[in-house]
């Protein structure tokens, strides 16, 4: 196999070291990642200024061919697919995160867009992240868990458009006490505008407050699988329609009506 891993963490994360590393006994890893953190940047693609890749000759794992791009997570993961790496990549794991990405996370997660890119071009794409924020975070539990989620084969039967998102709770291994195959769950998002004032007088901003919260009694979803121990294992998938809001517009007359009247 040839396995492409990123982030957006930035290439020399932590996580993405250790993903890396749980690879390596499937065949061959690349890594390509941003130069720097670009977390919550979404689902960004550069197409205005010219992108580069550079070597990341600092990379810990040997045996990793590891690059660092000036951009989004998605732009490596489309650079990569697009033809700057030769060999056919067989599958494109993001991460591993540092926080959780659940819920309405995976419409901010840079992480989780490098897997969305992944299947745009029709590859099998994992992200996976640890609910743990803490700069001292333990990421072999998270690794262990990746590897064996990619031995097991399920990207091998993933419908088109659809990827595989992980959230591993922040436990020791022994103390993890399994899986769930869970649906998003509802966050609760308890941003703050900061206002400052820089030394020129004029104002400026930063969105701050505290971390995000979210029902985690609402058993069934990524929150309350991992806030009592469980691997959450969620297939998200890339068509957002609402059918049972189209089935209730068709039902209005909405198609029927005469435009302008």
């Amino acid at each position: 196999m040839h396995i492409l891993v990123s982030n957006d963490d930035g290439v020399y994360a932590p996580g993405i070291a250790a993903l890396a590393e749980a690879m390596l006994p499937f065949g061959q890893v690349t890594v390509i990642a941003p130069r720097e953190n670009r977390s919550a940047i979404g689902h960004r693609k550069t197409m205005h200024k010219p992108l580069r890749i550079d070597p990341a000759s600092s990379f810990p794992i040997k045996g990793v061919a590891a690059f660092a791009t000036s951009e989004s997570p998605s732009d490596c993961v489309a650079v990569a697919l697009l033809g700057f790496i030769k060999e056919p990549v067989d599958l494109v794991v993001s991460g591993i995160n540092r926080g959780a990405n659940m819920g309405q996370d995976l419409t901010y997660s840079g992480t989780v867009s490098a897997a969305f890119e992944a299947v745009i071009w029709h590859k099998p794409a994992i992200a996976f992240s640890l609910v743990d924020f803490s700069e001292d975070a333990d990421y072999g539990p998270a690794a262990a868990i990746a590897r064996q989620i990619v031995g097991l084969g399920l990207y091998r039967n993933l419908p088109p458009l659809t990827l595989l998102n992980v959230n591993v709770p922040p436990l020791p291994l022994a103390q993890i006490k399994g899986f769930k195959i869970v649906r998003q769950g509802l966050r609760t998002y308890n941003d703050a505008l900061i206002s400052r004032m820089d030394p020129y007088g004029r104002p400026y901003y930063w969105i701050g407050g505290e971390a995000p919260s979210g029902d985690m009694t609402e058993e069934g979803t990524d929150l309350w699988a991992t806030h009592n121990g469980y691997v959450s294992l969620t297939p998200i998938h890339l068509d957002m329609t609402s059918y049972a809001l189209m089935r209730d517009l068709q039902a209005a007359g909405v198609e029927h009506l005469v435009p302008g009247q």
